[in-house]
């Protein structure tokens, strides 16, 4: 439909959708270790970005990370974690990092009944 935005998730939607990820995150059985890893690139007029991502799950806990750099030598990365804290209830910790060094923490839990 022309002319219509989204909106970001607000009020009760987001801890829905967060539960959601958090389930797909746990689908596969963490109690067993699995690794994963991708990587690619792109060109264009500007010049090649390219970036690379990887995870793995152990024991209750998923980590990922994930690294892209620009055409112009930035480089900005990702990294974070998941941890089942008990039955419904999860912590989550991620750290992102900019091109110039500056970065920001996020972290807390979810849960349902």
């Amino acid at each position: 439909m022309a002319g219509m935005t989204k909106a970001a998730p607000t009020g009760r939607l987001r801890p829905i959708l967060l539960a959601g990820a958090l389930l797909a995150i746990w689908g596969a059985d963490a109690s067993q270790a699995a690794t994963w890893s991708r990587s690619g690139s792109v060109t264009t007029a500007r010049g090649t970005s390219s970036g690379s991502v990887s995870g793995a799950c152990a024991a209750g806990t998923c980590t990922r990370a994930a690294t892209v750099s620009g055409p112009y030598g930035g480089t900005a990365s990702r990294s974070g974690s998941i941890t089942r804290t008990g039955p419904h209830a999860y912590s989550y910790a991620r750290t992102t990092t900019g091109p110039y060094g500056g970065s920001v923490s996020r972290s807390g839990w979810v849960g349902w009944y």
